[in-house]
């Protein structure tokens, strides 16, 4: 992947996880709303750290658990589509619909690395 194309998906990696974080926090205007957000961010980021496909070059082909290419991939739209449902249910249509077309665009632009990944 290029080098800006990888930078895009570092920046919506890091806005989902803003999203949910936000979205965990509204939930309740109890003092443990922060203890719901860091544990959203978390439980995301682990499960985006762990699953991984072997030898996936945009992630270094580095993961606890190997996983086939569809797994992966749905576990990625799985995060990203829940980041922009989290700006909608915060409130935010436009910022949930900025933020699915800029996955769009990620995924249009890696359009050979869904195809690997659909391989494996």
């Amino acid at each position: 992947m290029s080098p800006v194309n990888l930078a895009l998906r570092l920046l919506l990696e890091i806005t989902a996880l803003g999203a949910l974080a936000w979205w965990a926090s509204s939930l309740t205007n109890a003092w443990w709303r922060w203890l719901a957000a860091i544990a959203a961010v978390l439980l995301v980021a682990l499960a985006w750290g762990v699953f991984a496909v072997p030898n996936d070059p945009s992630r270094g082909g580095q993961g606890i658990v190997k996983v086939p290419g569809i797994a992966r991939l749905a576990l990625e739209l799985l995060v990203f589509g829940a980041g922009a449902y989290a700006f909608r249910a915060v409130g935010r249509p436009n910022l949930a619909l900025g933020f699915a077309a800029l996955v769009v665009v990620h995924y249009a632009w890696s359009y050979e690395r869904v195809a690997w990944l659909l391989e494996q």
